[in-house]
């Protein structure tokens, strides 16, 4: 079910051009996910870092750009955009196919020291909240001390009217910066045009059964960030702070601190 250089190339460059509506200044948030990164692997030789909720590899190239010497996992459970990352970001990760969120999603991981840190964008935002308070033990059980998880993405306010004032707040940032007139195609179009390759079929097939095995297992609740910090803190990190936020986009940092986390019961 392999896809040829040229046509990773093309969905992947397409993939970038369509996730800038949906991101406000999405590079500079790439930016401040891997300022954070440095901060943490300063004087460290070979930092690993686990890119979780991959797609195609965005996030996971521009880490292995900066950070030449990381060790970089990249963790995804569409068939689709692993095999686009592996194809075009080959040298950026190792890609790993596994549910985040479900019971013994990390022992695909295979890892075999303490993570320097764990990163997201666009991601986490679909899981349920028992779910992410599981990913967020799981994630401390892996994270060495002083370790971080860093996530970029959307954090509505929790009151409506607040809500609606951020999301427009964004949506003003994103034409004055031209990434909405860059982004010619969404969401839903890039993967109507997707189904029309036949060189995606397999995939695409394969992404499908996958959904129906998992139907149910995403909400896309968004969950705000306050509700997001007191999962983090149940889950043992020490300390939580947004270190960034442009409208309802923003970059939540969690870190651990003293000795590395025993999950505590599911029910806590």
């Amino acid at each position: 079910m392999g896809v040829s250089m040229a046509t990773a190339r093309a969905w992947v460059e397409r993939w970038e051009r369509q996730q800038e509506r949906y991101a406000v200044d999405r590079e500079e948030r790439f930016t401040v996910i891997a300022d954070v990164v440095e901060h943490t692997t300063a004087g460290r030789t070979r930092p690993l870092l686990l890119d979780l909720g991959c797609g195609p590899g965005s996030l996971a190239a521009r880490l292995a750009g900066r950070f030449p010497h990381a060790e970089v996992v990249a963790a995804d459970m569409d068939p689709l955009l692993l095999e686009l990352g592996r194809t075009h970001h080959a040298d950026a990760a190792r890609y790993v196919d596994t549910v985040i969120g479900e019971e013994g999603w990390t022992d695909a991981l295979g890892l075999e020291r303490p993570l320097d840190a764990a990163v997201s964008t666009t991601a986490l935002h679909y899981l349920p909240e028992q779910a992410l308070l599981r990913t967020y033990r799981s994630l401390a059980s892996l994270l060495r001390p002083g370790g971080v998880l860093v996530n970029g993405d959307h954090f509505p306010p929790g009151a409506a009217r607040c809500a609606d004032l951020t999301a427009h707040v964004g949506r003003r940032r994103s034409e004055r910066t031209g990434g909405l007139a860059r982004a010619r195609e969404d969401w839903r179009t890039w993967w109507d045009a997707a189904a029309r390759d036949p060189e995606l079929a397999d995939l695409l097939d394969e992404r499908r059964r996958r959904q129906a095995v998992h139907a149910g297992n995403g909400c896309d609740e968004r969950v705000t960030m306050h509700r997001h910090t007191d999962l983090l803190r149940r889950a043992g990190f020490a300390h939580v702070v947004p270190v960034w936020q442009f409208g309802d986009s923003a970059v939540l940092v969690a870190v651990m601190d003293g000795a590395r986390a025993v999950p505590a019961p599911v029910g806590a």
